[in-house]
């Protein structure tokens, strides 16, 4: 794949080019502000941008923002936010495109380097991959949890997974049940949500989240 970096700690963006660049990615460019980081989008064109969220000049949601603004001149562009913390305020608006290509992964939750590489490829593939904290805290922050507080600690489980892009297959494969399940477990999930059945992996993570924001 064709990389563009935005990470503001040199060491973090020095560690991901050489680790991207020993499995064969391409690093065209790896930066430190937002500013940056939209002009190497708009010279390279990559296959996938990885954005840190806190970065110059207030190190808040700089991240999100250029993320947002990445998308704007370039529908439709992968970009994975990779961080330490969530911000909800621009996270729901960027997710809520129906597009896909969108990651948001925690840096403290990614044990193995493989399970990055993973995420990465999904994401530059179309697919959407979220952190189940990131999801969590993003429907919180929509209705205070009073949707998913009717959930069943299995729907929850499931929902973390189809959070993560994962298709009903591999939900059914990671918990060891029937694909048949997975799809009632589903089912009730949208039932008790209010929202339509989507057969499109990303789409029906983000409606379930434009269903709570839109609620908020």
């Amino acid at each position: 794949m064709r990389v563009v970096l935005a990470e503001d700690s040199g060491i973090l963006r020095d560690g991901l080019t050489y680790l991207l660049s020993d499995r064969g990615h391409r690093v065209l460019a790896a930066v430190a502000d937002p500013e940056a980081l939209r002009a190497a989008v708009d010279e390279h064109r990559p296959d996938i941008a990885v954005i840190d969220i806190r970065m110059p000049p207030t190190y808040t949601d700089e991240g999100l923002r250029a993320a947002l603004a990445v998308r704007a001149a370039h529908p439709g562009a992968p970009v994975l936010l990779f961080s330490q913390y969530v911000e909800t305020r621009y996270a729901a608006q960027l997710l809520a495109g129906g597009a896909g290509g969108v990651g948001y992964l925690l840096k403290d939750r990614v044990a193995e380097v493989g399970e990055f590489v993973d995420a990465l490829t999904r994401v530059a593939a179309g697919a959407t991959v979220l952190d189940p904290e990131v999801v969590t805290q993003l429907l919180g922050a929509a209705r205070g949890g009073e949707e998913l507080a009717g959930l069943s600690e299995r729907e929850r489980t499931v929902l973390a997974l189809m959070a993560q892009g994962r298709s009903n297959v591999a939900i059914a494969a990671a918990l060891f049940l029937s694909v048949g399940a997975v799809e009632k477990h589903i089912t009730s999930i949208f039932g008790k949500l209010g929202l339509p059945r989507s057969e499109s992996d990303h789409r029906r993570v983000i409606a379930v989240l434009r269903h709570l924001q839109a609620g908020s």
